[in-house]
């Protein structure tokens, strides 16, 4: 392993999260563990599509234009989410562990979980965040268009209910899902949403130089707009300088408090055990120590990281020929 962390993987820094084929490959080996089968013809139709879309390639929808919402969150997500599901199974008991089928459900689920963002044909909007406060609304949608070609039409209304957990369109106790297995699935996808962006080597930067700008498009940064909702910053200073707060908010209310602490299985996955260390929280810490000295010195461009969003043209050339050479940039 080397080092410094690059840019485009995971906490680990072995897998690259910019590659639908890395990540669906992890995916595939950690699903299959624990004596699961799962179907990996399913789940390379899914990523497939997965690129399609992202790529502006998949007929009705344009192509994703939302850099902090983009390609390698969802892949990292999804990663996280298989991670917490292996996690999970290894520490339950057979009869309460997540099945093989439920166990790709749940993939599918992370993988679209922001698809929302991504305008569809006839949409007015001329960039994806404009649809921030509906954007997991419109995920749920795209599932139950989505799935029944990827072998999961019976659990399609299931999957457009339970990515509402990564939103707040909706109040978590309103979402029905009543299944232990499910609910903990839901829980899963989830705090995987919220850790892994959290965790990422440039989630500073990204926050400054890519949600930001979503927020203005959004209307919930910057000056108002005209009809638009109540303005939540002011200015980029003040969404970095509340970037401590809100994540001892998501810690309270969300992954310790409504989720159950169902993130602690990371450490299960990692460390074969509850409460052991792992690279999330670790890579958290970190970058709650970096925006705290730089919140204390009042210079937010000391935060000196170059970020690249994971874009339509990155997509559309992974599709082609060029996989080795785009790998060779994400180093």
């Amino acid at each position: 392993m080397q080092s410094r962390r690059r840019n485009h993987y995971d906490v680990t820094n072995q897998i690259c999260i910019a590659s639908p084929p890395d990540v669906l490959d992890e995916v595939i080996r950690l699903l299959n563990l624990q004596g699961g089968r799962a179907d990996a013809a399913e789940l390379r139709a899914a990523f497939r599509r997965f690129t399609e879309l992202h790529a502006g390639l998949l007929p009705g929808y344009a192509a994703a234009d939302t850099p902090y919402h983009d390609a390698q969150h969802s892949l990292d997500c999804t990663l996280g989410t298989a991670r917490l599901i292996d996690g999970y199974n290894r520490a339950m008991p057979a009869a309460a562990r997540i099945s093989p089928r439920r166990a790709v459900l749940g993939v599918l689920i992370a993988l679209f979980h922001d698809a929302g963002y991504i305008r569809r044909s006839g949409d007015r909007a001329s960039n994806g965040a404009a649809y921030t406060l509906s954007h997991v609304q419109r995920s749920s949608e795209f599932l139950l268009r989505i799935l029944p070609s990827l072998g999961f039409a019976d659990d399609a209304p299931l999957a457009a209910r339970m990515v509402h957990f990564t939103g707040y369109e909706r109040a978590l106790d309103t979402i029905e899902v009543s299944d232990p297995a499910d609910r903990a699935l839901g829980f899963m996808i989830a705090s995987s949403d919220l850790i892994v962006q959290t965790a990422d080597r440039c989630y500073l930067e990204k926050c400054r130089d890519f949600l930001y700008p979503e927020f203005q498009v959004a209307g919930l940064a910057g000056a108002a707009q005209p009809g638009g909702p109540t303005p939540l910053y002011a200015d980029v200073d003040t969404l970095m300088r509340g970037t401590p707060q809100f994540n001892a908010r998501i810690w309270q209310e969300r992954l310790d408090g409504y989720f159950g602490g169902i993130h602690r299985y990371f450490s299960v996955h990692f460390g074969d055990r509850l409460g052991a260390p792992n690279p999330y929280t670790d890579a958290i810490h970190d970058n709650l120590q970096r925006i705290k000295r730089a919140i204390r010195s009042g210079h937010f461009d000391e935060l000196r990281l170059r970020p690249r969003a994971v874009d339509a043209a990155w997509m559309r050339r992974l599709l082609g020929t060029e996989k080795t050479a785009v790998l060779a940039e994400a180093a």
